[in-house]
Parts: C-alpha cells; structure tokens; sequence
C-alpha cells in the first residue's frame, strides 16, 4: 500500500493508504472527505463536552435568562426540530463560564460519562499524533466513530437537540458554516493535491506521479483553488531549532566566562608550578606544616 502523509500548514496530519492504480481525482476526494470529517470532529468533540458538562446551548431568546434554567421539548407543527422553552426547576445547575449553555447537564451520570468517552474516542482517532503511531485513517472507522457520538447524543437527550446547538449543527450540517472550521472545509472537486512541488493531476493515476512501487511513503498537502503549490517547509523544526538555541546560549555563556578570566590565572595551578617535579621527589610534596613552606 502507498502511504500518503497529508501534512497541514499548522503541523497538523494524518495517515491514508491507497495503491498506485488509484484515480487521482478519486484519491483528492477520499483525501478531502477525511479532512473534512476530522474538521468536523473537532468541533464534535468541543460541543459535545460543553454538552455534558453544561447542558444544551441558549437560544437568543433565552440568552438572558440565568443559567439555572432548564429546557423542556414540546412538538411543533409547522417544524421537525424541538421547540425549546425555558423553566425554573433545575435541580442540577452548573454555570457555564462562557455563557453559551444552560448549565443544566444530564442528571444521568453515566449518560454523562458515555457523551465524554464517546468524544474522547472520536478525538484520540483524528489526534496528529497517530501519524507517529503509523496508524492510517479511514473514512468509515471515522464515521462510526461519529455514529457512536450521536447515540450517546441520542441517549442523554431523547427529545432531541434545538436546531441551534453546535452540537446537533455538528452532527447534522456537514457544511459547518456557522462553526469555528469553516474556513478550514475544502471543496473535494477543486481541491489540489501536492507532493514534492509537483500537483497530482486529474484524469491520471497515482503511479503517474508516483511510480509503481507499492512500498512507497510520501508527504503531501491538500490546496484550495487558486492557492498553487504549497510553501516549503523548513530545513529544521521547532523542536530541533529550540535544540539549536539552547546549545548556542549555553556555549555563549561559556565564552562570556572564559573571557572574565584572568588571563595568568593558570599560573596559580599546581600543574604550573616549575617546584613541583623537586618537591615530588625529595617526598617534600606531602610534609604540610602551619607557617612553612619548601622550596
């Protein structure tokens, strides 16, 4: 298999595996569905959290009520979605610092505990880090990972979410136009992707670009339209250039001591004393006495 390491501006990444006979248009697409959904996943993965531990988002008809209220779901005709209302009966009030939620969680603790694992499963999956456990992404363990977040969803909260919550916009609303990730959603039939300064074209096959060695491992990047090829990266990473750093301070540090030091200060050593070889072998060397000294 034909590993691919989609690389982001941002030190982000992940692993894909395809095979040189793939279409590179069908490549750019399984590419681009994947960093979508992981785009996606991070925004789950905060809602959801906020979620279980402040209960559902305000409406803005109801942002001005104190988080201390609860929201009860009631049928509408004329929509599909909850109508939220807000009571006064919470027993189980947490305020949320951003004021963004109720502050009125799943009194269930174990439905709490579900939501929690399900979006730390769904995050340990797209973390970058798998990329150094060589774990290759897929889009259906992905989805099923995303599947698993919207039952514990469905589980704590059977009446359904508000169309409004992040959380259900999320699970929902694949375009995420109202999420911090917008910018970051790519468009699967323009998107370009880079491998060595050079583009993956369409209409060819992944052996065209990459040869027909099926144990091959390269670094790629996903482009926008319009965007040409992505910048190089540099010669040294921030690990390695903090590592520089720190040795060349250290070795400053040094020259600034030795520049201190008296030059004729070696001269008070005992290496330097012309006596010495005398002394040594008279036995002189190991006679001390208070007020004297041989010579």
């Amino acid at each position: 298999m034909v590993v691919i390491h989609v690389k982001g501006s941002d030190g982000d990444g992940f692993l894909f595996e395809t095979t040189t006979d793939t279409k590179n248009e069908d490549l750019i697409q399984s590419l681009v569905n994947l960093q979508n959904l992981r785009s996606r996943a991070k925004v789950i993965v905060d809602s959801v959290r906020g979620l279980a531990q402040y209960g559902m988002m305000k409406d803005g008809t109801v942002g001005g009520r104190h988080a201390g209220a609860t929201v009860v779901s009631s049928t509408n005709d004329n929509q599909n979605h909850p109508v939220v209302e807000c009571q006064e009966n919470s027993k189980n009030i947490l305020v949320d610092p951003t004021g963004l939620r109720i502050g009125n969680p799943p009194e269930d603790g174990r439905l709490v505990q579900t939501l929690l694992q399900t979006a730390k499963d769904l995050e340990e999956y797209v973390d970058k880090n798998q990329v150094q456990k060589r774990i290759a992404l897929t889009i259906e363990t992905l989805q099923d990972k995303i599947s698993n977040v919207r039952g514990a969803v469905v589980m704590a909260y059977p009446m359904g979410l508000p169309e409004y919550d992040l959380v259900r916009i999320s699970l929902d609303d694949e375009s995420l136009e109202s999420t911090f990730v917008a910018n970051d959603i790519l468009d699967p039939n323009t998107t370009t992707l880079w491998c060595a300064g050079k583009e993956f074209q369409r209409g060819k096959a992944v052996s065209d670009r990459l040869g027909c060695n099926e144990k091959t491992k390269v670094i790629a990047k996903l482009q926008k339209q319009g965007s040409g090829p992505p910048g190089r990266e540099p010669i040294v990473n921030e690990q390695e250039r903090q590592a520089m750093m720190a040795h060349y301070f250290k070795r400053q540090e040094e020259l600034k001591r030795l520049a201190e030091v008296d030059d004729d200060d070696y001269l008070n050593s005992q290496w330097a004393d012309s006596k010495e070889m005398k002394r040594s072998l008279q036995g002189l060397d190991r006679i001390k006495a208070p007020g004297f000294r041989f010579s």
